[in-house]
């Protein structure tokens, strides 16, 4: 057993850093020494309770780190692989598995525990329950095979941790799920971490013209850097605006990328005919936004979700991480602070405040 320090919420919006006991990987299973941690505000909606989650909880979703042992029947990593882990499993059996939707996976419900119903981390006889399988906001994280995918050893813990989840998410949307095509124009409704992939996705692509909408200011500079060829300004009606940059056809492909039913709908009113909507943005369930029945027919508009990018993660981690070794992909310019563990708390106060592109718990 280990002793180790991991962020545990026990209610909603009471969470602390804590010293817990982790038990060994049973089979199938997977000890990694977490170097990164990436700080996503999917870790807010937890605390919020936005998205359910059984506590007390060891958050944390989007990391890298190195296997330091492995349960038995597992092959394909081995301890001192440098591997990134993946909050969606890909067990390879199921219906979507099957059929080339392994973002779909149902192998497991993600109800706090393992692939066995149990989970490996305890304080005082009390047992907690992890996020997403991982629960890698610690030292250590004990996690499913299924989980995990083995990335060069050459790449850096803080770049290679954010494709476990906000770049998987948001180029992964631009290529997987609408699959932009040179030439298009594209806008992107929320310039957070997750938004500033969007954006990296659409210039990969080949995207003529990016627009970028965005309530601070500061992110809209972001999203420049990242590669918008224009911004929306705060304040402004953006759909109109959208349409006025695009000659009034509107965008091929516009998505929303923050969660809020108002933008989803904003963003279909910017979408040309025939164009297509990505809902990116993770809402609250009591949220809704809605269309009058004539306009889907009328406009012969799509509307489309995209859950983790659309992403077959052993297959599109390794991808983007050699997109980022080949300059193509800038990683090094996401991370704009890194914190230790102990500073959890300013992570989320600066995620909260938007100041960061992505901040990165480094462990030593």
């Amino acid at each position: 057993m280990l002793s180790m320090k991991a962020v545990v919420v026990r209610d909603q919006h009471q969470f602390a850093v804590e010293t817990v006991t982790l038990d060994p990987p049973k089979a199938g299973e997977v000890l990694v020494r977490m170097k990164a941690c990436g700080v996503c505000h999917s870790d807010i909606s937890i605390i919020n309770g936005t998205i359910p989650q059984p506590f007390p909880a060891v958050i944390g979703h989007e990391g890298a780190g190195i296997v330091e042992q492995i349960g038995d029947g597992v092959h394909t990593v081995k301890p001192g692989d440098h591997v990134v882990l993946s909050f969606v499993p890909r067990c390879g059996e199921c219906f979507h598995c099957l059929h080339g939707q392994p973002y779909l996976c149902t192998v497991s419900p993600p109800d706090g525990t393992l692939f066995d119903g149990t989970t490996r981390i305890h304080q005082n006889g009390q047992r907690l329950y992890t996020m997403s399988f991982l629960g890698n906001m610690a030292e250590y994280a004990v996690v499913p095979e299924a989980c995990v995918v083995s990335v060069d050893k050459s790449v850096p813990f803080q770049a290679a941790a954010l494709v476990g989840c906000g770049v998987t998410t948001g180029v992964g949307a631009v290529i997987n799920t609408a699959q932009v095509e040179p030439g298009s124009t594209v806008a992107v409704f929320g310039c957070g971490g997750v938004g500033l992939s969007v954006v990296q996705g659409a210039r990969i692509a080949g995207a003529r013209m990016v627009i970028a909408v965005d309530l601070s200011t500061e992110k809209l500079e972001m999203a420049k850097q990242f590669g918008a060829t224009h911004t929306v300004a705060p304040g402004t009606d953006a759909a109109k605006e959208i349409l006025a940059l695009t000659g009034g056809i509107g965008a091929d492909y516009a998505f929303e990328v923050v969660g809020l039913g108002k933008l989803v709908e904003a963003a279909f009113k910017a979408t040309r005919r025939g164009g297509t909507t990505v809902v990116v943005g993770v809402g609250s369930k009591d949220d809704r936004y809605s269309f009058n029945s004539l306009i889907l027919p009328f406009t012969a508009k799509t509307i489309k979700g995209s859950m983790y990018g659309s992403a077959n993660f052993k297959v599109d981690f390794p991808m983007l991480l050699d997109l980022y070794k080949a300059g193509k992909l800038d990683l090094d310019h996401m991370v704009t602070r890194t914190y230790t563990i102990d500073e959890a708390g300013q992570a989320f106060a600066d995620l909260e405040a938007g100041r960061n592109a992505r901040g990165v718990i480094l462990f030593g």
